[in-house]
């Protein structure tokens, strides 16, 4: 198993940042420096790769006793360590001390990650190129106050890591939410969580990535992979969103399968149950959207899958109103395993806060305009700056026509106001502070078509991969 150390001067945050990897409070933290002493040790997993990750004491310049035991302890840390994490202070900006950390780091011949702590404002953010004096090849801002910069963190640190083996990964039972699109899958799974992560709309193939989002209750812990829906694709994004959706079968325990309460099973459901009955995985069948039609229909429709497979569970739920999803909840419950949650209480969800902004302006513009243009859209979050109660975010919605471009900015720019009035208000219920939103439109020709514009928008080719 490979282990990360985290090193820096004293009061950079290592201990916050360490308690957020772990996922539990392990480091004490306090404005004081040198608060931690001794070397303090934890196990953290992100994703399906396994670390033990190292809290030191800060190393300081001056001499004495104390400063060179603490030094002691991080340079054993060091030597302990396959990838090093060096912790500065991005307000505070670049420091003699920092240089004596550098020093010790170039010497040891560690891969060093330098991650940028405290950039929550524009002052912050104006030092990080200063720490590039520092001439490491890794520099990754964070933030801890604002949660931000934590999952580009992970990537890096375990980036060369190998994945856990499949015993290792029998405790970390998963569930895969598939189905036709616009069949609710992102609304259930907003109501479970109990906040909004995935978008949703009355469009089809709203979501594009697969979501991983954590719900955690008095009950327990529950692991749940929202995806794209399974469609026939028209395009390379098209292909990417069904790659995206049947690639979750190898890498889940088991797969909530939604349907609408229907009798009448079509081409795509067909397709699914063939995937479904290859798989061999447990299956539990939720019949959504029971409050669109009367009680005898569900039943009907119950009956009607009940014929096709053995399902492990079928439970009618409607995820709009949450009606019977506590009874969807503890049917869940019955295939977890005892143990420890693998997450945090507050984490509820691997992406990053910018794709999770983009997201939501992508919602907007989908609600907003014509039937034509929403699956030819993308929104690239090109700024969000923190300030002290205030975030500024600059985004730019990217179309494929010149056409689509003035329907998007609309007459005199109503319908791209339009867009980020709603938008501002749920980024600002999700980040809990005001916001500052600046929309701007481009014009990239089919760039659904383009690998290259594809991974640029956030759409990795990676989560593809059957061995994830």
């Amino acid at each position: 198993m490979a282990t990360v150390a985290l090193v820096g001067r004293p009061n950079v945050g290592k201990s916050t940042i360490f308690n957020k990897i772990a996922g539990r409070r392990i480091s004490i933290i306090d404005d004081m420096p040198g608060v931690t002493r001794d070397r303090i040790y934890s196990d953290a997993t992100y994703l399906n790769k396994k670390f033990s990750i190292i809290d030191t004491g800060g190393i300081d310049a001056g001499t004495g006793d104390f400063n060179d035991e603490i030094k002691m302890q991080a340079m054993i840390a060091i030597d302990e360590a396959d990838v090093v994490v060096f912790v500065v202070d991005g307000k505070e900006g670049l420091t003699a001390n920092d240089l004596t950390v550098r020093d010790i780091l170039r010497k040891s011949g560690k891969r060093v990650i330098v991650a940028i702590n405290k950039c929550d404002n524009k002052v912050s953010e104006s030092h990080i190129y200063d720490f590039y004096e520092l001439g490491f090849d890794e520099y990754i801002p964070i933030s801890a106050i604002h949660n931000t910069g934590y999952i580009e963190l992970l990537e890096a640190i375990t980036r060369d890591m190998k994945e856990m083996t499949e015993e290792e990964l029998d405790t970390r039972i998963k569930f895969s939410v598939i189905g036709r699109p616009n069949v609710g899958k992102s609304t259930l799974m907003n109501h479970l969580i109990g906040q909004k992560i995935a978008i949703t709309s009355n469009k089809p193939q709203t979501t594009r990535n697969r979501i991983q989002t954590v719900y955690t209750g008095p009950k327990g812990q529950i692991v749940f992979l929202d995806t794209p829906g399974i469609h026939k694709a028209k395009n390379k994004l098209g292909n990417y969103m069904v790659k995206v959706a049947e690639s979750t079968f190898s890498d889940v325990d088991v797969i909530l399968w939604l349907v609408e309460p229907t009798t009448y099973i079509g081409a795509g459901e067909r397709h699914i149950l063939e995937q479904l009955k290859r798989s061999r995985l447990p299956v539990i069948l939720v019949i959504n959207k029971i409050d669109t039609v009367p009680k005898t229909a569900v039943l009907d429709a119950m009956e009607t899958y009940r014929k096709e497979m053995d399902f492990a569970e079928i439970v009618p739920v409607s995820a709009l109103r949450s009606n019977n999803t506590d009874t969807l909840l503890d049917c869940i419950f019955k295939y977890l395993p005892y143990g420890e949650p693998f997450y945090d209480e507050d984490t509820i969800t691997d992406q990053p806060q910018r794709q999770i902004v983009a997201e939501m302006i992508r919602e907007k513009a989908l609600r907003c305009l014509e039937e034509e243009i929403p699956h030819g859209i993308a929104v690239a979050v090109e700024r969000m700056e923190f300030k002290e109660h205030i975030v500024n975010i600059d985004a730019t919605i990217i179309c494929e026509r010149d056409s689509h471009k003035g329907i998007i900015i609309g007459k005199q720019g109503s319908m791209l106001k339009r867009i980020g009035s709603q938008a501002r208000r749920d980024i600002e219920d999700m980040l809990e502070c005001q916001v500052n939103l600046q929309l701007w439109v481009k014009v990239k020709k089919d760039w659904r078509d383009s690998d290259f514009l594809l991974k640029n928008f956030g759409y990795n080719p990676a989560d593809t991969r059957p061995d994830r």
